[in-house]
């Protein structure tokens, strides 16, 4: 069989149908919604970032998602590669965790991306793809708006965010890394605050700087904190491990709470 073609996305969130019977190599971290995209899209195979794993393991919750479709998937270690970065995962990346199915294929860690890729590439293009899981991810009011307070809005993902939600406080559970086809993206609207995961930190906080750009008090929670993917889970248990200048003006510290900080933003 010649070996499908692979396609490398910054986001998951780009994986169309017609990206089906392909390997797909993603900048997005490894949760369970991002599974659920791969699933959808009914790739052949998938290689995420495991966002250093973190809280309740999920940075790599997709290889789960992906297991009982058959699908292989597998996760680059985040200080292995740049997590936003499909390229850098692809030249760079090592293998950190691999589903069986991947397994079954001869991926293993320790491995480089390109030699995962050429593993799930030679996988036979199954007769019928499984049908897909419904996706969990959501956008919800954590924090209703009173009088002059804003409201904080919970999105799993940055993607969910609305043109309604301007001015109101974003708690997210993406990461906080920059898409390089996006570098001057921060946030879809101009809003009183937005948090994040730090994926990790190093390159799982570059968008700080660039919220501060667009005006925008930032924060990202540590991995190990709150579960990435999970908006809730950013503001019941994230602590902050990195802010950007803005919201450092606003009293926003290391080690604070998210409510904390929301308190601080209005």
């Amino acid at each position: 069989m010649i070996a499908m073609p692979e396609v490398r996305l910054d986001s998951i969130t780009s994986v169309t149908p017609e990206h089906a019977g392909r390997v797909v190599v993603a900048g997005s971290h490894g949760g369970r919604y991002c599974g659920y995209l791969a699933a959808q899209a009914q790739v052949l195979a998938v290689i995420l970032n495991d966002a250093a794993v973190g809280r309740d393991r999920a940075g790599i919750g997709s290889l789960d998602v992906l297991a009982p479709l058959g699908i292989p998937a597998a996760t680059v270690a985040h200080d292995s590669a740049r997590i936003g970065d499909a390229g850098d995962m692809r030249a760079r990346g090592r293998i950190s965790h691999c589903n069986e199915p991947a397994r079954r294929l001869g991926c293993e860690p320790g491995q480089s991306c390109g030699e995962a890729v050429r593993r799930m590439a030679a996988r036979p293009a199954p007769d019928a793809p499984p049908a897909p899981p419904a996706g969990e991810e959501a956008r919800f009011v954590l924090r209703p708006a009173e009088g002059e307070r804003p409201a904080v809005i919970g999105c799993d993902s940055a993607s969910l965010v609305r043109p309604e939600d301007v001015d109101h406080i974003v708690v997210t559970g993406s990461h906080c890394g920059v898409l390089p086809g996006r570098p001057g993206y921060g946030l879809g609207v101009r809003a009183r605050g937005a948090v994040f995961n730090d994926a990790g930190g190093g390159a799982g906080t570059a968008r700080l700087p660039v919220l501060d750009a667009q005006g925008i008090p930032g924060a990202a929670v540590a991995a190990a904190s709150a579960r990435i993917g999970d908006a809730r889970s950013t503001w019941e248990t994230g602590v902050l491990s990195a802010v950007n200048e803005l919201a450092a003006k606003r009293g926003a510290r290391a080690g604070m709470t998210v409510p904390e900080l929301a308190a601080r933003l209005g």
